[in-house]
């Protein structure tokens, strides 16, 4: 049956090399416009990016992504209440986010990247989504491999758990999430979603994120383009909905939402 209280996560990045919208929401303005674009369609949670972590990506400075992130977050608590996360691996933007307003934090390296990031996730005591990655983006497609994905994707994220909160982060604010596209091909991230229950198992809700992902190009050859990967997307934010995860991370809210309820209305009627 579907969890019927799947939380749709709309993302907002305002970076000018994003693999989907890179460059699309580059001033305040049209960032804050989508922001509450996606609000309005039904977003529960945004999360804003100021530094792409797309395959071949550039990490950029703190100081960088803090001029890129924090007027939209205080433009955004302004005049919202709900949740909003920072998609950073760097602790120092995360403080500042949190100062600004933010209310989780989401981070690509699990809080590997800095030696502060898991005291500075203790102590700011926002929700903390660790992702799986092995690597870093911009090299981490080059040839991934594993002996068994799932379970070496499971035991990882249940160890950056355990060192999150033997640093003092509170075990009802870690959420995990596997990382699809993170350092893996077609088959591991097919696989992975397929066998989410082992990572749902672990107890901590999980973030499933595959919106607009390559993986839909490598079931779909003819889906090049990211604006061509709305169907894929949304089978696979039901797959992750229907297998247990607690959170789906999308650009296409409002298709999302509609989907879910679908869902959510016919495993109802089967009751």
């Amino acid at each position: 049956m579907a969890h019927q209280t799947t939380r749709v996560m709309g993302i907002v990045n305002v970076t000018p090399d994003s693999f989907s919208d890179g460059g699309r929401l580059a001033t305040q303005e049209a960032a804050l416009a989508h922001a509450m674009r996606l609000i309005e369609q039904g977003a529960d949670v945004l999360d804003i990016g100021g530094e792409s972590t797309r395959p071949g990506s550039e990490p950029v400075s703190e100081d960088q992504e803090i001029l890129r992130t924090l007027p939209l977050i205080s433009a955004l608590r302004a005049r919202w209440g709900g949740m909003i996360s920072i998609d950073t691996m760097k602790p120092g933007v995360a403080r500042a986010a949190v100062a600004a307003g933010a209310t989780m934090w989401n981070d690509v390296t699990a809080l590997m990247h800095d030696p502060d990031s898991l005291a500075t996730a203790a102590e700011l005591g926002c929700a903390v989504v660790l992702m799986h990655m092995k690597g870093a983006p911009k090299t981490m497609q080059d040839d991934p491999r594993y002996d068994d994905v799932t379970a070496e994707v499971v035991a990882r994220l249940a160890a950056r758990a355990e060192a999150a909160m033997a640093a003092g982060v509170a075990r009802d604010k870690i959420w995990l999430d596997p990382g699809i596209g993170f350092a893996k091909t077609t088959d591991h991230n097919l696989t992975l979603t397929a066998r989410l229950e082992a990572l749902v198992d672990l107890g901590f809700p999980v973030l499933y994120a595959a919106s607009r992902k390559r993986i839909i190009q490598g079931v779909d050859a003819t889906a090049v383009e990211a604006g061509d990967r709305l169907g894929g997307s949304l089978a696979l934010a039901l797959e992750g909905a229907r297998r247990g995860a607690r959170m789906v991370r999308v650009h296409d809210v409002r298709e999302t939402v509609q989907a879910l309820k679908l869902q959510a209305a016919v495993a109802n009627a089967a009751c």
